[in-house]
């Protein structure tokens, strides 16, 4: 990844949707929009679509808002009020104006249509559309050299799912010079990938447009009953019409997750944690800007009174600022700050968001423990899939996932 090229950016406007309730993700979107939903201990969602941003080189930013925006908003307003207006640099947050019509954002299409006065102000020659709740690392550069070079009226960046997942996506067909031909939102049975039988090429949700192509397709949608969606209408029905491409997405592991359900989410989280990530959030050449309280260093206490003198255990864990460990284990779990975690206590394979805390001889196994949540002494969590299904939810994969501010008896 290079940050090339970036004095010809000043052309590019770049739109976030950042408006989705992210229901599957409930109860963490309860009090919060998506791309607001903690992340790998210090991070929100949406940092890593801007910090995508910020070293791509690109500097003209809204991100249009909708659903619980103001956890979103203040996390914005504190972490990334970054650039310089005078420079004609911005990150704002745009709600729904009601400028076009009364009603709220019909879809991503709508989200951009009811905010067509940006693009009329700014006249830039690209629109970059990303969303704002997927986890991953691409330089932006690459792909707008890549439709330049193709001349492309719209370029769709993709890469390969297993074919298994690709109901969750929109499938595309190419042909050897990556010009789409089709393009099915979320097919019962989607086709396999011409090069690969076990994968199918899959739309990211992240589309580069030549200005005009973007104006004109939103204002025809806007005249239509469609779902006024980029997937399902827009993209499909430019393909015989102007020159739509795929670009083929690749960091150095290919990695990039929707993380859409609590599953998802959960696992995206544990592979961070492994011994040799597939997500490498160390990289000091692709830094991920988030905000931070003021937090003092993390510590492990020596407990002098247990009886058997063990000391605290940690393993594959990240532990953020102000994380008090004291005669605990803590094995393949991702701590955010300001957690608190008592003598005996002994925590697996969780996510346990800032200023949790954890008494004394608790058992804690794949779980989501949200903000603010306080746990007595000798509770368990994730040990009987009966008891917790009567406090707290549980996936289908068996993660239990305790709300935010909960304080368990």
């Amino acid at each position: 990844m290079s940050l090339q090229n970036l004095q010809t950016h000043d052309k590019i406007f770049t739109i976030i949707l950042a408006g989705g309730q992210g229901e599957r993700l409930y109860p963490l979107t309860k009090d919060r929009a998506k791309p607001a939903v903690p992340f790998g201990g210090i991070y929100r969602i949406i940092d890593f679509t801007l910090s995508n941003c910020l070293n791509s080189g690109l500097r003209k930013i809204v991100v249009l808002t909708q659903y619980k925006s103001f956890s979103l908003d203040k996390h914005l307003r504190l972490g990334w009020n970054i650039f310089n207006n005078e420079l004609n640099e911005y990150i704002e947050q745009i709600p729904p104006q009601q400028r076009i019509s009364d009603q709220w954002y019909q879809g991503t299409a709508d989200a951009v249509y009811q905010n067509i006065y940006t693009l009329e102000k700014e006249q830039p020659e690209m629109v970059l559309i990303l969303s704002g709740d997927h986890v991953y690392k691409m330089d932006y550069s690459n792909m707008i050299l890549f439709h330049k070079e193709n001349e492309a009226d719209i370029t769709v960046a993709c890469m390969e799912v297993p074919i298994n997942e690709g109901k969750r996506f929109g499938v595309i067909k190419t042909n050897e010079e990556n010009r789409i031909t089709g393009f099915h939102e979320k097919p019962s049975e989607p086709s396999p990938s011409p090069n690969n039988p076990e994968a199918v090429l899959a739309s990211m949700g992240i589309y580069l447009f030549n200005t005009r192509t973007l104006v004109k397709a939103i204002i025809d949608d806007a005249k239509q009953n469609t779902n006024h969606d980029f997937g399902k209408n827009i993209i499909p029905g430019m393909i015989q019409l102007k020159r739509v491409y795929a670009y083929p997405f690749g960091d150095e592991n290919n990695y990039w997750r929707d993380i859409g359900t609590l599953d998802a989410y959960w696992e995206a989280n544990m592979d961070l944690v492994q011994a040799s990530p597939e997500f490498n959030i160390y990289d000091k050449d692709w830094p991920i800007r988030t905000y931070k309280k003021q937090y003092p260093p993390a510590k492990t206490v020596f407990d002098k009174n247990l009886p058997d003198g063990r000391t605290d255990m940690i393993l594959n864990s990240t532990i953020s600022e102000g994380c008090i460990i004291s005669g605990a284990k803590v094995e393949g779990c991702v701590l955010s700050p300001d957690v608190i975690i008592d003598s005996r206590s002994e925590i697996y394979d969780s996510i346990i968001m800032e200023s949790v805390r954890i008494g004394k001889n608790v058992k804690i196994r794949k779980a989501i423990i949200d903000k603010y949540v306080t746990i007595p002494d000798n509770f368990n969590i994730g040990y009987d899939p009966e008891e917790d299904t009567k406090h707290f939810t549980i996936t289908d994969s068996g993660i239990v996932v305790v709300r935010k501010g909960m304080h368990l008896i």
